[in-house]
């Protein structure tokens, strides 16, 4: 059973992350609740948490979310390029509703994309791609690969002992992954959305 304090601060979340577009973050919370410890707001969360009405991620300052009718969002967390690779941002920028439309959210979070080098793949610049957490993929599959601290959405071409991130555009050529490039997956493309008179 939730005390009237947290079931307060899970309506505040809520209308918070609804009038806003993104979450409050913990210190917001206190300043609304005249909770001077930051501790003291992390209670409530934790007790909100264990009751099941919110989900928190701890890499990113805003990363509380509401479950149940309000959690079908996808955080988004930076932007990748579809072309050249660019440094990759890990920042809140608000989130997409989803309504269920790729099942399980767990795992799941969108980019917003850059340049052209996936256009055949019907992944255009300004598009969000939404993509599942993985450091796995099969080949054909369009990932979003870390090349250093640079990253970029392409197919993903194992050739033997090398590995092509293959563009979905006749001008440009595959990226080869030398062995010496710090290279990894960190996820696979699962759907793209993008809204239109932008």
């Amino acid at each position: 059973m939730l005390n009237d304090r947290a079931r307060a601060i899970l309506v505040f979340i809520q209308r918070f992350t609804r009038e806003n577009g993104y979450p409050p973050t913990i210190r917001e919370i206190g300043e609304a609740f005249e909770i001077s410890s930051t501790n003291g707001v992390r209670y409530y969360l934790n007790l909100l948490e264990k009751g099941g009405h919110l989900k928190r991620s701890s890499k990113i300052s805003r990363g509380i979310g509401a479950t149940g009718s309000a959690a079908s969002s996808i955080p988004i967390l930076g932007r990748v390029a579809a072309g050249q690779p660019i440094l990759a941002e890990s920042s809140y920028e608000g989130s997409l509703e989803t309504d269920r439309l790729f099942g399980d959210l767990n795992g799941l979070f969108a980019l917003k994309v850059r340049g052209d080098s996936m256009i055949e793949a019907g992944i255009l610049a300004g598009d969000y791609v939404v993509v599942r957490h993985q450091g796995q993929a099969n080949a054909g599959e369009i990932v979003v690969a870390l090349l250093g601290d640079e990253a970029t959405v392409k197919y993903y071409q194992p050739r033997g002992e090398r590995i092509e991130l293959a563009p979905a555009n006749a001008n440009y050529q595959p990226l080869v992954v030398e062995s010496a490039t710090e290279f990894r997956i960190i996820g696979v493309v699962r759907g793209v959305i993008r809204t239109v008179g932008r």
